[in-house]
């Protein structure tokens, strides 16, 4: 470790290099000139360090990640789950009964408070465990030269040293200082408060600057909004500014949602409302003259069978297997409440490169003024072929505006292609790919192009300026070249004249490079033009000079096919009455030829296709119904994308937005759900995002749907199966004091029912497969309440079947000889039996058991066994017996509680014939 000196620098630790490990947040590498820092931290400004003396640091160091929050540890997290209105209620209540000389009593309710205790603290650790692999699936990389040659890393394996790069859209892996930089620009919000962006230069500064004026330096944890940079990482983990303070701050995400968060409002709301009830029954009980230890015993039966005290850690499970459900399906989830918004999602905003298509661009057309080129071959193998069109043309490699359009896109670029052969991989843009292979098709490699003509300087590309522009050495004229790539039309306003096949120039002719970007596009085509022209020097690349000194050398038309999976998944979602919109910055032709081929214009109706030029000319009264209605939109910005999420959830619907770069963030935040790209998303777009798709698929989003629909089903269907057996129990109770005859259940059987019913049987309806027809049904509203009107109609009907049927059966068990405890065990049974079977009919709220089946579900038959097992000792087991005051009881019992259940089962059965509409 190192040490601060009293100027806020670092002294050397034996064994580190340059006594700089994860230095003190920086320590003051920002007082010191580039080549002392890279000195001191024995690196290179171009190399980086070498992979071996990387391994060795990290080895030295350890990883690149902050310290785990003390989150306070097992006991705290056992103490919490003593923190709750109803604990607080039963642990009264065990210390009252106990100092009325009910001491079996009082052991039962405690036991059961150890219980619920460790049940919840095995759901809390497990669902804490699910959250933190979830973050582990999400977490970032970054981009390091390591023996002078770049790569992507974990950024859990920076080390002191390593020579990191950033662009726009980063997440600034380290405490970083820079060597180089482009127009760099970093949002510093989270660390400093600095609501702009900050603009960064490499020059040395005072040794005392604060942190908030270090514009030598990017810090862990910021976000860069424009340019590039590079840098060597002066401190990692704990011992960067954010690991600062991390340490004095702490934080720790909560597993809350705002469905837990409205049932514990319930739950809280119910536990006030019951106490009153059961004083009420207390003071009714001492009125008609029954003892005061009777009277109690009544009254806490009723507050503890009353109140669903299990129901907001069984939504958390159930959301927490939701959640588990869509990981495996390739959607992560960064927030619990987008489990719940998913299903109710109604209009889903997608980005068309790479979420609705491959992502692997492939250029098709070399077009250049005199002539076009065709290219064979996919993916990023640089296998095909460059032949003119029609034959008989010049071979590519004698055509001068050709060699020129290749050589601008493999120079002016900044992707790297990685791997060998079949097995190539990409680092960086899609689009910058398609051009190396193309270029590398015509035997110009980008080592080639390097050697040729280095780079010294960059304009780099922005959603502004549509362009990017390089300053090269060319050496073999010993001068100096600017190389351009961008859209066409910005392109070609920087063009006055065009090359031609032997290197000349004419004058450009607009009309015919307009024609056949066009009919390229209208192939589905992405074009893309390219440009070169002299410069003066070594500082020739001025942005402001461009305009007029460039000429077009030609076009690169590339091809992104749709996924064969989204086809069929926007299918889904229009089936599911869930409607796609595809938000694109291309071309309107290229655009309308996708969507075409993913089934979204159906004929192209009126209104269907807008660009972004005809969104801005509408009027603000007719903005929202005209994206309503348009399926399409083209050459949008990401200004307007944020508009478009406003118009959409203004027309009261719920919003999916996709995206991926930096100016999509505001977007994503403002949607329902924002989606981020997990492969080629920013680390912007991810923080700013509630689900990141791991596989970049439109099929995924609808999977996602999908499993979002599930979850809430399931939660329902666990609170319509819950709150009747809560209810039946407090009312059974309430009917016998106000009736003033003798308990039908007891307090502690009462939480018997409660205790084994909520984990062995309530919990299986987490795990409860989706319904077949679930995409098939329209989008859930939004302001439905939880329980419609039917179901509290249901809910009601079973509690009273509960009441009835328990009360007819204590009543008839006593009436028969019987004693007071073989009734109340016959009781108890009933009330677990009626829940048993009214269970089956919960796995689906409108289906009869006939079309459901019994063997959807194993864990349904596991918990039924494993509640009759249960049973069956409560009601045999001599040790049981005692505790419980239970008895044991006879077939003739068994059988009418068999028949009572299946009668109260049947019953629902009937209600849900006649109850066919959608809960």
């Amino acid at each position: 470790m190192t040490r601060r000196d009293p100027a806020g620098g670092t002294g050397r630790a034996p064994g580190t290099p340059g006594g700089t490990s994860a230095g003190a947040a920086g320590g003051g590498h920002h007082g010191l000139a580039v080549h002392e820092v890279v000195l001191l931290l024995e690196s290179d400004p171009h190399r980086g360090l070498t992979p071996e003396e990387a391994a060795r640091r990290l080895r030295s160091f350890g990883p690149n990640a902050l310290p785990a929050t003390a989150g306070g540890g097992a006991l705290r997290r056992v103490l919490r789950q003593f923190h709750h209105p109803l604990i607080y209620v039963l642990l009264a209540a065990a210390v009252i009964t106990a100092a009325l000389g009910e001491y079996v009593d009082s052991g039962v309710i405690l036991a059961v408070v150890l219980v619920n205790a460790l049940v919840g603290y095995v759901q809390e650790a497990k669902a804490e465990a699910a959250l933190d692999a979830l973050r582990s699936m999400v977490s970032t990389s970054a981009r390091v030269v390591r023996g002078g040659r770049e790569r992507t890393v974990p950024s859990e394996e920076l080390v002191p040293g390593d020579l990191v790069l950033v662009k726009a859209g980063d997440k600034v892996p380290a405490d970083v200082r820079l060597v180089r930089q482009s127009e760099l620009r970093v949002d510093e919000s989270a660390l400093t408060g600095e609501s702009l962006p900050v603009a960064k230069r490499e020059a040395a500064l005072p040794t005392r600057t604060p942190v908030s004026d270090r514009r030598n330096m990017v810090y862990s944890g910021t976000l860069v909004t424009g340019g590039t940079g590079a840098g060597v990482t002066v401190a990692t983990g704990g011992e960067t500014e954010l690991g600062e303070i991390h340490r004095l701050v702490g934080t720790a995400e909560t597993l809350a949602t705002p469905l837990t968060a409205k049932l514990n409002r319930f739950a809280r709301t119910l536990t006030v409302a019951i106490l009153a009830l059961a004083a009420v029954t207390f003071a009714v009980g001492l009125a008609r003259g029954r003892g005061a230890t009777e009277t109690f015993t009544a009254a806490v039966a009723l507050a503890v069978g009353t109140i669903p005290e299990g129901l907001p850690a069984v939504v958390t499970i159930t959301l927490a297997v939701g959640v588990a459900r869509m990981a495996r399906r390739r959607a992560v989830i960064r927030r619990l409440p987008a489990v719940e918004t998913l299903g109710g999602t109604t209009v889903v905003c997608s980005d068309k490169t790479g979420t609705l298509t491959e992502n692997q661009m492939t250029v098709r057309v070399l077009w250049t003024p005199d002539r076009a080129y065709e290219v064979t071959g996919s993916g990023y193998a640089p296998h095909g072929t460059i032949r003119a069109v029609p034959d008989g043309g010049p071979p590519v490699r004698t055509d001068q505006a050709a060699r020129w359009c290749l050589l601008a896109g493999a120079a002016c670029n900044d992707a790297a292609l990685t791997g060998q052969g079949e097995h190539r991989g990409l680092v960086g843009d899609p689009t910058e790919g398609a051009m190396l292979v193309a270029a590398a098709k015509a035997g110009l490699s980008r080592e080639d192009a390097d050697r040729t003509h280095p780079r010294l300087a960059a304009i780099p590309f922005s959603s502004d300026r549509r362009y990017m522009a390089t300053l090269h050495r060319d050496t073999a004229g010993d001068g100096h070249v600017v190389l351009v790539k961008g859209a066409v039309e910005r392109v070609l306003d920087l063009c006055p004249s065009e090359m031609t096949g032997d290197g000349g120039r004419r004058a450009l002719d607009r009309g015919a490079v307009l024609r056949a970007s066009e009919e390229l596009a209208a192939r589905g085509l992405r074009v893309l033009a390219t440009a070169m022209g002299p410069a003066g020097g070594p500082d020739g690349l001025v942005e402001e000079t461009l305009p007029g000194s460039l000429v077009l050398t030609g076009l690169q038309a590339m091809h992104d096919p749709p996924r064969p999976a989204a086809v069929s998944a926007v299918a889904a979602c229009r089936t599911a009455g869930v409607e796609v919109k595809m938000i694109t910055g291309d071309h309107v032709v290229t655009a309308t030829a996708i969507a075409e081929g993913l089934g979204l214009l159906d004929g192209r109706p009126p209104g269907a296709v807008l660009t972004g030029e005809e969104l801005s000319a509408l009027p603000p009264l007719d903005y929202p119904a005209a994206v309503d209605r348009a399926r399409v939109f083209a050459r949008v910005s990401p200004e307007q994308k944020l508009r478009l999420v406003e118009a959409l959830q203004d027309r009261g619907h719920v919003v999916a937005m996709t995206g991926d770069g930096v100016n999509d963030a505001p977007a994503l935040r403002q949607a329902d759900i924002g989606v981020a790209m997990g492969e080629g998303g920013t680390e912007v777009a991810k923080e700013a995002a509630d689900m990141v798709l791991t596989d970049d698929d439109f099929a995924t989003i609808e999977a996602a749907v999908e499993e979002g629909r599930g979850v809430f089903d399931n939660l329902t269907k666990f609170i319509v199966w819950v709150l009747p057996t809560s209810l039946g129990q407090g009312l059974l109770i309430l009917v016998a004091v106000l009736l003033g005859t003798t308990l039908p259940v007891l307090p502690t059987q009462v939480l018997w029912i409660n205790m084994t019913t909520a984990v062995l049987l309530g919990l299986t309806l987490a795990f409860e497969p989706r319904e077949a027809d679930i995409m098939r049904r329209p989008p859930r509203d939004p302001s439905r309440p939880l329980l419609t009107g039917a179901l509290g109609v249901r809910v009601l009907l079973v509690s009273a079947l509960i009441v009835g049927g328990a009360w007819w059966l204590f009543s008839w068990e006593r009436s028969m000889g019987a004693g007071t405890a073989e009734a109340r065990t016959a009781a108890v049974n009933l009330v677990v039996a009626v829940e048993l079977f009214y269970l089956f009919n919960c796995r689906s709220l409108t289906l009869p058991l006939r079309r459901i089946g019994l063997f959807g579900n194993r864990w349904i038959l596991v918990g039924v066994a494993a509640q009759a097992a249960a049973q069956l000792a409560l009601t045999y087991l001599p040790a049981l017996n005692s505790l419980f005051r239970t008895a044991p009881i006879g077939a003739g019992a068994w059988a009418r509680i068999l028949a009572l259940a299946c009668l109260a089962s049947l019953v629902v059965a009937v209600d849900k014939r006649f109850r066919r509409h959608r809960p």
